[in-house]
């Protein structure tokens, strides 16, 4: 993946959020359970509120941002995460949901690390930042709901 400028890159990020709004709404028109169904659409929402801070960014907002350090707490790291499908329950959809975040900041992190424009790093890393913000919150929900419970 080669990016030339900063509207590239916002381009390409937009339309990341934009599957994954559409794939969150998609799942939960077909989740079977309240909760689940609740999640989903937090899920979606949180995916469309980062869409209209892709949008609201420009290059000279990007230069003096200081993206905020998103904890880890890496439970998902060490879950394995099954297809999506109407059949998943609340623990599956965590587990999907921050392995989907995960490969969200490896992806940013993989497109920081190659490039040498300076703007475009920073670009790339206050979207991994975004993405793990994400993840962590997932993460809290998982801790909260099924380690508690086992």
């Amino acid at each position: 993946m080669e990016f030339t400028d900063f509207e590239d890159v916002i381009k390409f990020a937009i339309a990341r959020e934009e599957d994954a709004i559409e794939a969150y709404g998609s799942m939960s028109e077909k989740a079977k359970s309240p909760g689940l169904k609740d999640l989903l659409l937090e899920l979606q929402e949180e995916e469309k509120n980062h869409k209209r801070l892709l949008k609201e960014l420009t290059s000279q907002k990007i230069a003096s941002l200081k993206p905020e350090r998103a904890l880890d707490l890496k439970i998902s790291d060490y879950l394995v995460e099954e297809p999506a499908g109407p059949e998943m329950n609340f623990q599956d959809l965590l587990i999907f949901a921050s392995k989907k975040e995960q490969r969200a900041v490896e992806l940013y992190t993989r497109l920081k690390n190659s490039s040498d424009d300076p703007d475009l790093q920073k670009l790339f890393d206050f979207m991994a930042e975004q993405e793990k913000a994400h993840k962590f919150k997932l993460e809290v929900k998982y801790e909260e709901h099924v380690l508690e419970e086992d």
